[in-house]
């Protein structure tokens, strides 16, 4: 959990770097009264130039609030520590609840109410936009099963070491946006533990660093991407992430990482029912 303190100065510099899409925020972080207070206070300040409609904020369900009921008060409950009328964008955060086994048919279930909580919150206007996160295609096809609103967003873990292609695929088809978290695999994609030669190439040729690549090749690809800064000089750093262009070639060999270097660095839903 970051207090207010830490996380101060980095939305602040986000924000006059021009970034307005608030995303890592969830009930099982426990930053979301912090980043509330924060945001309020960019609002008051007229020196930012900042207005609520100006912003994309989201959060995420907690795996224990998982059902009908429980997602419905959940939303609600995180709307009160934001000191917000609505959030832009909610997401399921995990398909699996809480203090249940990653085998029991309860998960399907719970997941499902959830969505249904997510689609009468939608049509009230508390949320603009739903979605999911760390959703398998197994999860997802279900989902689009079952739903009557088809998910605006998809959250999951991607880059070129865990590129899914049957999960983009599914994605496409249903126009469901993406948005690709832990871009450099926990940071093992940028600090050696993992070797990728042709990342390494391709930010020489490009004069860029080995980060930007990898965020800049998840733009490329029409990704949301939602890079961790903890540092006001990352998020100056961050922010040039538009100012060039990995050629298709280049594009082709990163794309092509994960059939030789495959990697998870984050959690496995994989075996969620």
């Amino acid at each position: 959990m970051k207090t207010v303190e830490e996380l101060r100065p980095v939305v602040y510099e986000a924000i006059r770097s021009g970034y307005r899409l608030i995303a890592d925020s969830a009930t099982v972080y426990r930053n979301e009264e912090a980043l509330g207070q924060i945001l309020n206070e960019i609002f008051e300040d007229p020196s930012f130039g900042v207005q609520r409609k100006d912003l994309f904020i989201t959060s995420k369900l907690s795996p224990q609030n998982q059902g009908f009921d429980a997602c419905y008060q959940a939303v609600h409950d995180s709307l009160e520590r934001f000191g917000l009328d609505y959030f832009d964008l909610y997401l399921i955060h995990w398909p699996g609840t809480s203090k249940k086994k990653l085998s029991d048919t309860v998960n399907e279930e719970n997941r499902t109410n959830s969505y249904k909580a997510l689609e009468k919150l939608y049509s009230e206007g508390k949320v603009k936009h739903i979605g999911v996160s760390n959703y398998t295609e197994k999860h997802l096809n279900h989902l689009l099963s079952v739903c009557t609103v088809i998910p605006h967003v998809h959250q999951f873990e991607l880059h070129p070491c865990l590129y899914q292609p049957g999960i983009l695929e599914i994605c496409k088809k249903n126009s469901i946006q993406i948005q690709a978290y832990s871009s450099l695999g926990e940071g093992s994609l940028i600090n050696g533990e993992v070797k990728i030669d042709c990342l390494q190439d391709i930010a020489q040729k490009l004069n860029q660093s080995k980060a930007l690549v990898l965020l800049r090749w998840a733009v490329q690809h029409g990704w949301i991407i939602i890079p961790k800064s903890k540092t006001t000089a990352r998020v100056k750093e961050n922010a040039n992430v538009l100012s060039f262009e990995i050629p298709k070639d280049d594009m082709d060999l990163l794309d092509n990482v994960h059939t030789f270097e495959p990697r998870r660095f984050c959690w496995n839903p994989s075996d969620v029912y």
